[in-house]
């Protein structure tokens, strides 16, 4: 695959349980780390892994890659391979939902790593101001690349700065993908009613390294039990759990997997021998000015 990989393995069920709620009522914009919030809101594997591949079959023609994923057409604006850009995009269109009174709602993730630009809290700010109905979603995984936040934060909590604004403030520590999903609606609704933003501080873990498919233990950055500790409570092994336990057989599960595992094989093979975009494409999908 030609382009750099920031994985979302461990963070998933944020982007999943946040969609789901949203229910194709929103407009959700993304940071660099994209995947989980490209599937949960499109489930279009197919130009998912040709753009992976850098082919013509992909999202952008194989030009864009993993950092620049978007399906407007599907209510997913933007991805953003640069920290925090994606907030002000966010808010920008927030504010085109306010003026068309559409009920759209604007929702925008980011790591915890965004919480140091200084764009986060103006848009914070705007956003209070003007009353608008946007959710800012910061899935925190405790690290920005490898800093965590008590070498980068003089504050114990953000969600108790962000409580002095004009903000509804959530949290979830659960790892539970229907946490967040019931989260989400009460969020979405509280921002409608009361014309305000929310912000939903989730708790998550990010399995691998920053970039790239290999964990990264022999940094020295963070420690091994703390991924063990989050593996005990995967989100996906907890969906698992409550799926047997509501009643569907294992064979049910398996053969659910299985159809999934099926349509992502399928998308990737077709993907590794699409063809690639040609010269010609390159000049398409650019702005200029002719003089």
């Amino acid at each position: 695959m030609r382009t750099p990989m920031h994985m979302s393995m461990g963070q998933e069920f944020v982007s999943v349980g946040v969609c789901m709620a949203l229910n194709g009522r929103g407009d959700i914009f993304a940071s660099y780390r994209s995947h989980a919030a490209f599937l949960a809101q499109t489930a279009d594997t197919d130009r998912f892994f040709g753009e992976l591949y850098g082919r013509i079959n992909g999202i952008a023609d194989g030009k864009g890659g993993s950092m620049h994923l978007a399906a407007p057409e599907c209510g997913h604006i933007l991805s953003s391979g640069v920290v925090a850009s994606a907030i002000p995009a966010a808010v920008g269109a927030g504010y085109a939902n306010e003026r068309f009174n559409n009920d759209r709602i604007a929702t925008v993730f980011f790591g915890d790593g965004a919480l140091d630009a200084g764009v986060f809290w103006e848009c914070i700010n705007t956003a209070s101001l003007f009353r608008l109905p946007i959710l800012f979603v910061c899935e925190d995984n405790g690290f920005a690349v490898h800093t965590p936040r008590t070498e980068r934060h003089a504050f114990n909590d953000v969600c108790d700065v962000v409580r002095k604004f004009k903000c509804a403030v959530y949290e979830d520590v659960s790892n539970d993908v229907e946490s967040v999903y019931r989260l989400t609606l009460e969020a979405t609704a509280n921002a409608r009613a009361d014309r305000r933003p929310a912000f939903l501080n989730i708790k998550c873990y990010r399995y691998l390294e920053h970039v790239g498919i290999n964990e990264d233990w022999m940094i020295g950055y963070r420690n091994k039990s703390e991924l063990e500790f989050w593996l005990s409570r995967d989100s996906l092994k907890i969906q698992r759990e409550r799926l047997l336990s509501s009643g569907l057989t294992e064979v049910q599960v398996v053969e659910s997997e299985s159809e999934i595992d099926r349509a992502i094989q399928l998308s990737v093979r077709n993907a590794a021998v699409a063809p690639a975009p040609t010269s010609e494409l390159l000049y398409e999908g650019v702005f200029y000015a002719a003089h």
